[in-house]
């Protein structure tokens, strides 16, 4: 049930100071728990109530700190009362980035066993905190006082180690389709929050307000295009919450039936040979299609107990939720019902292909060949794959070990994808073929 709370205020004490301001609420004297660690993302509007209290009771009793850069002090009458035994509620105002240089600022994180970042601005949390002590702090919180942490909205879009920081305003799934490298389009990977399970993660809030599934493929494409990761997405509605504890099992809360609440875990799909986007370049919309099938999208409705799951050690097993294929034609997003994925692991490998080698002409009208210097080429299997993933036949030489020669003969003038399989692991290149032939 969506509601908002008024209680009165217990304990209250006010601290002012030049860059900062502080709302306090409880007991002032310290206290020292055992918290339980976890990562609660919430996708904006009122906060979920069922959620929150997972969130404060995984600080098994202790003090909740809550950092923002606008608003005050609305998160302490709320956040104290709401039926999880706290020993006290402090919100601190960043009102500029001076303020995380603040020992009072940093005295209150490493004594907290919860740490919720409120919605606002996600650019001046990352300005403000990024290579601050303020980020220091709350990594170090996490990784060795087990401090559950916890945002909602910008709170929430933080908490990736991919993020939209926002550093030129929000952008719409509109826009980001139409052009992947539009300058709103930030999506950045410097080190900042260290989550458990967020290492491979970026999220994206008010999922259903506007529609921002457009925008969440085009973060992915670039995460993929920009730094040659292949990431995973973790989404919600406005009004639900994906709870993870420290097993990996993130339960999914919201007003469903009641309401149309969802959370969504989002990646590539690995089933394919070829799961590079098509077309992810300046100025250009985006196409990541490959049949239909591009990315595979587990969708959970949220409940008050938090019952639907999904395991985030595997991407793959889940309850309550629904499989959906997501995919872009020239900017346009469409959404199919979609089977669960089924991919295995890599296995052990027992070598790594080489980063060196060279594959020219490229463009090429009909032979490319490839070269290294670090290992036989013979050891590996080369395949070439159109657009829509689907196997090209192709002739192949293999010269002395070292080279491979790959006749193009035959195929249309465009884009291909060049797959270079080892044992246990893979390289994928595109190939240009010219209409000269």
């Amino acid at each position: 049930m969506k509601r908002f709370i008024l209680v009165i205020l217990i304990f209250p004490f006010a601290g002012f100071g030049q860059n900062y301001t502080s709302y306090f609420t409880g007991n002032p004297n310290d206290t020292v728990t055992n918290p339980l660690g976890g990562v609660c993302l919430m996708g904006g509007a009122t906060e979920d109530d069922d959620a929150m209290k997972w969130f404060l009771q995984r600080a098994d009793g202790g003090d909740i700190l809550v950092l923002r850069t606008s608003g005050s002090n609305g998160y302490n009458d709320y956040m104290y009362s709401l039926g999880a035994p706290v020993n006290s509620v402090e919100s601190i105002v960043f009102n500029n980035p001076s303020a995380s240089y603040e020992p009072y600022v940093q005295e209150k994180i490493q004594h907290a066993e919860a740490i919720w970042f409120a919605g606002g601005d996600q650019w001046k949390y990352v300005s403000y905190w990024r290579n601050t002590p303020v980020d220091s702090l709350i990594n170090l919180a996490m990784q060795q006082r087990n401090v559950v942490v916890g945002g909602t909205s910008a709170g929430m879009a933080v908490l990736g180690k991919y993020y939209f920081s926002a550093q030129h305003g929000t952008v719409t799934s509109a826009e980001a389709l139409a052009n992947p490298y539009n300058s709103r389009v930030k999506v950045d990977s410097a080190k900042f929050l260290s989550c458990n399970y967020m290492s491979n993660v970026i999220t994206d809030t008010h999922f259903d307000n506007p529609d921002r599934r457009g925008r969440l493929n085009v973060f992915l494409a670039r995460i993929y295009t920009d730094y040659g990761v292949y990431a995973k997405g973790i989404a919600c509605d406005e009004y639900t919450a994906v709870c993870v504890d420290p097993n990996g099992i993130a339960k999914v809360y919201g007003g469903y039936p009641a309401y149309d609440d969802n959370a969504y875990f989002v990646q590539n799909n690995c089933e394919l040979a070829v799961q590079a986007p098509e077309n992810c370049t300046p100025g250009n919309p985006l196409t990541w299609y490959l049949g239909g099938e591009a990315v595979k999208v587990y969708r959970v409705k949220g409940t008050v107990s938090g019952s639907n799951t999904f395991d985030l050690n595997d991407w793959k097993t889940g309850t309550g939720g629904t499989w959906l294929n997501w995919s872009v034609i020239n900017g346009t997003f469409s959404e199919q019902p979609g089977n669960a994925i089924n991919c295995n692991p890599n296995s052990v490998h027992d070598y790594s292909l080489p980063d060196d080698i060279i594959i020219s002409p490229n463009p090429s009208a009909d032979w490319i060949f490839l070269s290294s210097e670090k290992m036989d080429l013979v050891d590996c299997m080369c395949s070439v794959y159109n657009s829509l993933g689907r196997k090209m036949a192709v002739e192949l030489n293999y010269y002395s070990g070292k080279k491979v020669g790959i006749n193009l003969n035959g195929l249309e003038t465009g884009v291909y994808f060049l797959q270079i399989t080892g044992k246990g692991n893979k390289q994928t290149h595109h190939v240009f073929i010219k209409a000269e032939k």
